[in-house]
């Protein structure tokens, strides 16, 4: 399917590995000329070396922190007229609820909310003017389902996804659509680190953790980034402009919910 949107440009943070990468890549196979960003510069520069020699898209990087008002700047900046916007974040450690305090609530709220926020404040005006925008969020599973031990991720998603329920419906009548994409486990570094917590709970190998979590999938699976990154790519294409306000689950059916 031909998406409509080669010569766009596109801002997708975090995009060096994982799941942004996954939606960068997809986004250029469509013809997407590509910002990139992500905290270190080695690992985000070699992946932008491959995209332009596979795809021949225009890709340029911005090494910084959005979480941080400075990084936001930058990546702002970089983006210029930015045609869509990918936000993304690792997400906070997992734990109990006793484990966190104020500053941990106030540091996922910096990267999960509050610079998803900023940014979609920093580049829609300028799409509403051109009448066309698209702006994907990547959340988490737990904004349906809450995860115990995801506690500071349930609690800054959640509030993104409340922010986009209104704004989304403010600017869709100017063309731009923003919507939120929940990923359940994919195979990437943030399954190896939940899995990693497992074995340490548990005191079971690594293949024994991804197993048993497999298990709860009803795929029987994780998902991979590329799939996922192909979902943000319609998101983000001229079929998707009546999809509005949405929270989609890619989560290989594991959110036991009827809707």
């Amino acid at each position: 399917m031909d998406l409509g949107i080669k010569g766009k440009r596109a801002l997708v943070c975090a995009s060096s590995k994982g799941l942004g990468l996954g939606c960068a890549e997809a986004l250029a196979a469509a013809g997407v000329d590509l910002v990139m960003n992500a905290r270190g510069a080695e690992t985000l520069d070699a992946e932008a070396d491959r995209l332009r020699g596979t795809y021949g898209v225009n890709v340029q990087t911005v090494a910084a922190d959005v979480a941080t008002q400075d990084g936001q700047a930058a990546v702002i900046d970089a983006a210029g007229a930015a045609d869509i916007l990918v936000n993304n974040a690792g997400g906070p450690p997992p734990g109990m609820w006793q484990d966190w305090d104020r500053d941990d609530f106030i540091a996922a709220l910096d990267a999960n909310m509050l610079a998803p926020i900023a940014l979609i404040k920093g580049l829609v005006p300028a799409m509403m003017d051109r009448g066309w925008g698209r702006v994907v969020n990547i959340t988490s599973q737990s904004v349906r389902a809450p995860i115990g031990v995801l506690g500071l991720s349930n609690s800054a998603r959640t509030g993104l996804t409340g922010y986009v329920a209104g704004t989304s419906r403010q600017v869709a009548g100017s063309g731009v659509t923003i919507n939120n994409l929940l990923p359940g486990i994919h195979a990437t570094d943030r399954a190896d680190s939940l899995d990693g917590a497992v074995v340490k709970s548990q005191g079971i190998t690594l293949e024994e953790a991804r197993a048993q979590r497999a298990a709860t999938i009803p795929a029987g699976r994780y998902g991979t980034a590329a799939e996922f990154g192909a979902a943000c790519a319609f998101l983000c294409s001229t079929h998707a402009g009546f999809i509005v306000g949405q929270s989609i689950l890619l989560d290989g059916g594991a959110t036991n919910i009827t809707m």
